[in-house]
């Protein structure tokens, strides 16, 4: 591979392959490997910036990823055509994405859940910048809405069946996050590791 320099890699659906970040060309990029080290090539579209490849995330078939810039979710093969896209301004609702926010897919392949920073206020001591959440993206009817709730700090979703997923929170008065099992109604938030975060787990 041209750099060392990798980070976040993610395992296609049937183990053959991984997608990652790396940095190339004084940019971040988006690089293909099969699991055994060869095939490495790059994932490139002239016509989105470089940070549209951020936060892989396969498609259940293993045929495309999706992924996001600051502006768009977009759902690319893996020559980087784009197959899909989704203006964040038009499906989500006083929210915004950065860089460092999560995708993750259903296992049936319908739903996005999604990292996403609340715009209205939500102070809390110990705490700096906005409020994180999650919130649930229906991919075939194009709606989003909030899954955890009002007063909650929750971010990092992973899937674990169609009703539940791992994600991180950081409670009032706490000032380190741990990961949580919750389900998809926001509620029944159960402690899995204190202090702890970077959720995953073992394809549903």
């Amino acid at each position: 591979m041209p750099s060392d320099n990798c980070f976040g890699p993610v395992w296609s659906p049937d183990g053959s392959k991984l997608a990652f970040s790396i940095m190339a060309d004084k940019d971040w990029q988006l690089g293909l490997v099969n699991a055994d080290g060869s095939g490495f090539h790059f994932v490139k579209n002239g016509t989105l910036k470089s940070d549209a490849f951020g936060a892989p995330e396969w498609a259940r078939d293993g045929k495309s990823i999706f992924c996001h810039d600051l502006d768009n979710i977009y759902q690319i093969d893996l020559d980087g055509n784009v197959l899909k896209k989704w203006e964040l301004a038009k499906i989500l609702t006083d929210a915004s994405m950065n860089g460092g926010d999560r995708l993750s897919i259903s296992p049936d392949g319908k739903v996005l859940l999604m990292d996403v920073d609340c715009g209205s206020e939500h102070e809390r001591r110990n705490w700096d910048g906005p409020q994180p959440a999650i919130e649930k993206f229906d991919v075939a009817g194009e709606k989003a809405v909030r899954v955890t709730g009002k007063d909650d700090f929750v971010w990092e979703p992973f899937w674990l069946s169609n009703d539940e997923f791992l994600c991180i929170m950081q409670k009032e008065k706490e000032n380190e996050a741990s990961i949580y099992r919750m389900s998809l109604d926001g509620k029944n938030a159960k402690l899995l590791v204190k202090h702890a975060r970077t959720p995953s787990a073992s394809a549903p």
